[in-house]
């Protein structure tokens, strides 16, 4: 055992450094240049929570009457952002990298790791946000804080899976950019941040779209983060929404599938992106 170790230590080690490297690098430019530099990741998702919190939940009464809806609305907001940046800055990583590709030889898909797991800083900070105005906000914690994890890891997964997986598209085809703001645009509607799931499911006419779109990945990890993580009483789930539980494991299914998926193709074409580029 302790050879095999040693083995995979010694096999990988050159990756694991650049990794590193990749990821402190990512993390610094992201802020340079900027007055409040790492601080912007928890201000920019806190203006975007009080522009939402004021125009969706006071004008236009987006609320589902409990007392944890705007934590769980900054707290969704924060989770968004993060899947929308990994993304996006994924996808764009490997032409972003194209001239160290060209001069040193590693693993190209480190470089799409490495700024999904830049992302993931900030999400670890913004989450940090929300767990300490939770207590001012009426959360309420319970030993399922420990399950918020495996749900993080899980929309992570997903976020890597599509960012491997537009990066080799964007390669080749740089419109892939625009197509994706759309869907995200599409996706961040269809998704229950900035309106509760109890607005659709009291909707006769669309009733039925609650369950689809607690079918999506992204929105039964992000309703099973703020579930476990702010309040299990308020906060439906899709083992509570959707009755028949063999469904249930559709979006647990999709997010192997799209991890496999960005992994599968990334590997297919990346040995050519260098020549490409």
């Amino acid at each position: 055992m302790k050879d095999v170790i040693k083995r995979l230590q010694e096999r990988y080690h050159y990756a694991l450094v650049v990794f590193k490297e990749l990821v402190k690098t990512n993390f610094k430019l992201r802020y340079q240049g900027s007055y409040l530099g790492v601080l912007w990741s928890v201000l920019q998702p806190l203006m975007l929570f009080a522009v939402m919190y004021v125009v969706f939940v006071k004008f236009l009464k987006f609320t589902d009457g409990t007392p944890t809806f705007p934590i769980s609305l900054l707290c969704g907001t924060c989770l968004w952002q993060f899947f929308t940046e990994s993304t996006s800055m994924g996808m764009r990583s490997i032409v972003d990298r194209g001239d160290l590709l060209r001069k040193i030889h590693f693993p190209n898909y480190i470089i799409v790791a490495a700024t999904t797991m830049g992302s993931m800083i900030s999400l670890a900070i913004n989450l940090g946000v929300v767990i300490l105005f939770g207590f001012f906000a009426h959360a309420h914690y319970t030993w399922r804080v420990i399950t918020v994890i495996p749900s993080i890891l899980q929309l992570y997964a997903i976020s890597l899976g599509v960012a491997l997986l537009l990066g080799s598209l964007y390669v080749y085809f740089r419109d892939i950019d625009h197509i994706w703001d759309v869907i995200l645009q599409a996706l961040f509607y269809a998704t229950p941040i900035i309106y509760p799931l109890s607005m659709v499911q009291k909707n006769p006419e669309f009733s039925w779209a609650a369950d689809f779109m607690m079918l999506m990945p992204t929105t039964q990890t992000i309703m099973d983060i703020r579930h476990n993580l702010l309040s299990p009483e308020y906060v439906p789930t899709i083992w509570t929404v959707v009755d028949n539980k063999i469904l249930c494991l559709i979006p647990y299914v999709l997010s192997v599938l799209v991890l496999w998926l960005g992994v599968h193709v990334f590997r297919k074409y990346s040995a050519k992106f260098a020549e490409v580029l």
